[in-house]
């Protein structure tokens, strides 16, 4: 077919485009699998960092969903992915504990995966139903141990970081509470609202508006620290149960085995960079969630070790088997 003169004349004169052109398809681009829905934390923390991360390292970076068999699908995908960098892994502290709360996971949570970096952390939150007695935590466990019969914890997935709390808490109080499992946070919040479940360890961020209204009572936080959202709320260490302090949800970044360090320590900084900055912080904040700063790679991955060890220590000791 003959072109119009136009457009032959065009392609004589522009070459240089031409040629750009090819190379301008073969850009890298790079896809972080996010093995849940979208709209959850993983998710958005991962779409927070995919959209900072982008211009720093000059690449397109887009997040897939791939959800299903509680993280398993979209982590196998990044498990049996080439180690070029171009297909990372983010999920949160519960891809740690997979094998101890499932029997069918083809891959190692640990040994098949990189560690880069830890993007966000968040607390949970102790809540109560608005109609306890008890208005401390001194007074709730006092209560518990007292009559275990009138409580029950409402939990959305084993092996998450409000599971393992929930498993703490059961243990430190020495009495084996109810737990009802509930198909995801917002059925489990309302039926803590209406009653018909006492207690939840909860994503702090779900359950602030409940705590501002009213609506449910907040015993306290988990992690180190108050929340910076909530500085009202009491952290467990501080109301004698410092064991919940190591818990606390997280989020963060994984390759496949056998990413090269060069990548590591290319991602890692322009993740560290972008925590910096106000933009990524505030967004985070919006979530309940802070940055993780000053880890580096080798640290996340001894980390990842405590981390991994101390959790399934307390699925053991709560008599807690793979399903």
């Amino acid at each position: 077919m003959t072109l119009p003169p136009m457009h032959r004349r065009a392609l004589l004169v522009t070459p240089a485009l031409a040629l750009a052109r090819p190379a301008r398809a073969q850009a890298r681009s790079v896809r972080i699998v996010v093995p849940y829905p979208p709209g959850g934390g993983i998710d958005i923390s991962g779409r927070i960092f995919a959209e900072a991360l982008a211009p720093r390292l000059g690449e397109s970076w887009v997040v897939e969903n791939r959800s299903g068999a509680n993280g398993a699908i979209g982590s196998q995908v990044v498990a049996r992915a080439e180690a070029d960098g171009r297909t990372l892994l983010c999920n949160s502290d519960s891809h740690l504990l997979a094998r101890g709360v499932m029997r069918q996971v083809p891959y190692d949570p640990v040994a098949d995966f990189t560690p880069i970096a830890r993007l966000a952390v968040s607390p949970l939150v102790l809540i109560g139903a608005p109609g306890l007695a008890a208005t401390d935590l001194p007074a709730l466990v006092a209560d518990i141990r007292a009559h275990p019969e009138r409580h029950a914890f409402a939990n959305t997935s084993l092996g998450t970081s409000g599971h393992l709390a929930t498993e703490v808490f059961r243990l430190e109080v020495g009495q084996p509470v109810l737990v009802v499992s509930y198909r995801g946070t917002g059925p489990a919040l309302q039926d803590v609202v209406g009653g018909q479940t006492s207690l939840m360890m909860a994503p702090l961020l779900s359950a602030l508006p409940l705590i501002q209204g009213g609506l449910v009572r907040a015993y306290c936080v988990t992690g180190t620290g108050r929340a910076g959202v909530a500085p009202e709320i009491p952290n467990a260490a501080e109301r004698g149960m410092p064991a919940l302090a190591a818990i606390a949800p997280w989020f963060a970044l994984w390759g496949p085995k056998g990413l090269a360090e060069a990548q590591v320590t290319r991602i890692h900084g322009a993740v560290r960079e972008a925590s910096a900055t106000p933009e990524v912080r505030r967004k985070l904040a919006d979530l309940g969630g802070e940055p993780v700063e000053g880890e580096s790679p080798a640290q996340f991955a001894a980390f990842i070790a405590e981390a991994t060890a101390r959790g399934l220590d307390v699925l053991r000791r709560a008599g807690v088997e793979p399903e």
